[in-house]
């Protein structure tokens, strides 16, 4: 498939943009409660070295109708969209929240469609060894704000779009989320409620067998990888683990160093794989 250096398809009614001319690809994927437009400085900086693919996640566009997808069918959907914009080769995962969550259950499962992959500030976070490591302060405040969401999903589907778009609309601020409200409601809740019914089944920790850059921010409340997980990432052949003075919008509030940081990682990994 030859596309434009911008060029668009869809895939299962979902857009898919993609902006660059790189002889390899990247595919990056966003979480909660974002669309595809949280990758734009990223975009702008790779699309030189890169074909950039990047889409709201399913379930997560305000303009389309509201639906819950199971874990099953975004890795799917990710295999779609990974073979048909890059057929020959593997591609690149730049992943963020829930992002990084579906996109390690995509390498878990479809190893071999992915070269490199990038994780922010989600590591092991379903893990038992996770929850095991946590502090009681930590669960609290991973319960109440989840379940805060899972409810805003609840109510924004049988008593009141209004309300579950407010509730979603005021977490996101106290998390310091700075987007467009407008391009957030409820219906992006529908990974916590999955999460706290079991829908989502187990998930099974990631320990990949490409190389991984991990970035985490360090100014929030607690994080989401275990240590002994993130010892384990930084032991690896080829991985690289980074720590920034920023909240858990990496990407956005640290894009001077964290898009060169990638970079450099990337001319490193392709050195050391030739």
């Amino acid at each position: 498939m030859q596309e434009k250096p911008n060029a668009m398809l869809q895939i299962d009614g979902i857009d898919i943009h993609i902006e660059g001319q790189g002889p390899e690809t990247m595919v990056l994927v966003h979480g909660w409660p974002d669309t595809h437009h949280l990758w734009d400085a990223q975009v702008a900086h790779f699309k030189t070295t890169h074909r950039c693919v990047r889409f709201t996640l399913p379930g997560f566009d305000v303009a389309k109708p509201r639906r819950a997808y199971t874990l099953d069918e975004l890795t799917s959907f990710f295999d779609r969209v990974i073979t048909q914009t890059s057929p020959n080769a593997p591609v690149t995962l730049m992943l963020h929240d829930w992002g990084c969550l579906f996109g390690y259950a995509y390498v878990v499962r479809y190893p071999q469609r992915v070269n490199r992959l990038i994780g922010i500030d989600i590591g092991d976070a379903m893990s038992r060894e996770f929850m095991a490591a946590c502090g009681l302060g930590a669960k609290l405040g991973i319960a109440a704000y989840q379940l805060w969401l899972a409810l805003a999903w609840w109510l924004g589907g049988h008593v009141s779009q209004r309300l579950g778009d407010a509730m979603t609309r005021w977490m996101a601020r106290q998390m310091r989320w700075r987007g467009d409200a407008g391009l957030m409601g409820a219906q992006m809740n529908y990974p916590y409620a999955a999460l706290w019914s079991g829908r989502f089944g187990r998930v099974r920790p990631l320990a990949p067998s490409c190389p991984m850059f991990y970035a985490y921010a360090q100014r929030k409340p607690f994080m989401f990888h275990s240590v002994a997980w993130l010892a384990r990432i930084a032991a690896g052949p080829g991985n690289h683990v980074e720590r920034y003075d920023t909240g858990h919008w990496v990407m956005r509030q640290a894009a001077a160093t964290f898009n060169p940081d990638v970079s450099a990682w990337l001319q490193r990994s392709a050195l050391e794989t030739t």
